[in-house]
């Protein structure tokens, strides 16, 4: 019996599984849901998709969410224990230097113009200066929950190479944070000695992201009850999150430490949220025009629209 037929939960999943009452249902889920290979339908899905989030780790044990690149089937899967990413992070991109051989990553293959996404995460096993293999740990399929459409557009300018650089939230990142209605997290942690790197999506309304000075505020609405993200958060406290203006193609990464708040008056002031994150940023990475894309707005999620305001 391997891993996943066990458990595919670690401590900090199942604690928050426990919390609200789903262990027992989740144990008998995780095994039948969470694999530990590509499926045939992940295999013919990776190759449609001109961009792909990842979450990596850098040497300093910091969390960075990014968004690589490429024409359609830059990511393919040559067999379903790996995958083929045939692109990196621009040099300026603080993920490119975690990027290393051996290193756990979190990989989000997400559609914007369907919401149709997957999650995998794995090492990579092959890296030089064209892109990387990741050989598969686990994987598995997500919701279109609180998606908003966006297809691509076009792919309109040659991407910029500006880095900016600082430790606090200002202005212009605040205004780009509290207009945004999704955003890209990754979340780490150790466990046996074995690293596991997850990045995932996360949406609402405009504005569902409170920004307080240098820390943020974050709606834990109803989803798959796998609790990947704050399973991740329980057990070590970190995150990088990945904002995106999908018009410009500016991209801002925060990274800072992390606070769950999983009932009381705050969650009450949060219509629609069945639980709170905070993050307290400590680095902020600005790239102006960093990408190529762009997309087209469309429509928001209906379940985004559900959510309240605040």
């Amino acid at each position: 019996m391997n891993l996943i037929e066990q458990t595919p939960w670690h401590a900090g999943e199942r604690q928050m599984q426990a919390a609200v009452g789903v262990a027992e249902r989740m144990a008998v889920v995780g095994p039948k849901v969470i694999r530990d290979h590509l499926p045939e339908q992940h295999r013919d899905f990776y190759p449609l998709l001109p961009y792909l989030m990842l979450g990596v780790v850098d040497e300093q044990g910091i969390p960075w969410a990014t968004m690589v690149e490429g024409a359609p089937g830059f990511a393919h899967s040559p067999d379903p224990q790996t995958l083929q990413i045939d692109s990196l992070p621009s040099a300026g991109d603080p993920a490119r230097k975690a990027l290393l051989n051996g290193a756990s990553v979190g990989v989000l293959g997400i559609d914007l113009n369907t919401r149709r996404r997957n999650r995998m995460n794995g090492r990579i096993s092959r890296l030089d200066h064209e892109g990387f293999s990741v050989d598969v740990v686990h994987t598995f399929g997500n919701c279109p929950k609180y998606i908003q459409l966006r297809p691509v557009d076009s792919i309109a300018r040659k991407p910029g190479t500006q880095v900016e650089r600082f430790n606090d939230l200002d202005d212009a990142a605040q205004t780009m944070i509290r207009a945004a209605d999704t955003f890209f997290v990754a979340s780490y942690v150790d466990v046996d000695g074995q690293r596991a790197v997850d990045v995932s999506h996360r949406g609402g309304n405009t504005g569902f992201v409170r920004v307080e000075g240098n820390v943020l505020t974050i709606p834990d609405f109803a989803g798959n009850l796998f609790f990947n993200t704050l399973g991740n958060l329980q057990v070590n406290p970190v995150a990088g999150l990945l904002f995106v203006d999908f018009a410009s193609g500016d991209v801002l990464q925060v990274t800072g430490r992390t606070s769950l708040i999983l009932d009381g008056p705050q969650v009450a002031l949060f219509e629609g949220a069945q639980r709170l994150w905070t993050v307290t940023v400590e680095h902020v990475v600005r790239r102006p025009a960093a990408l190529a894309l762009k997309w087209q707005f469309a429509e928001f999620s209906p379940f985004s629209l559900a959510m309240g305001n605040w």
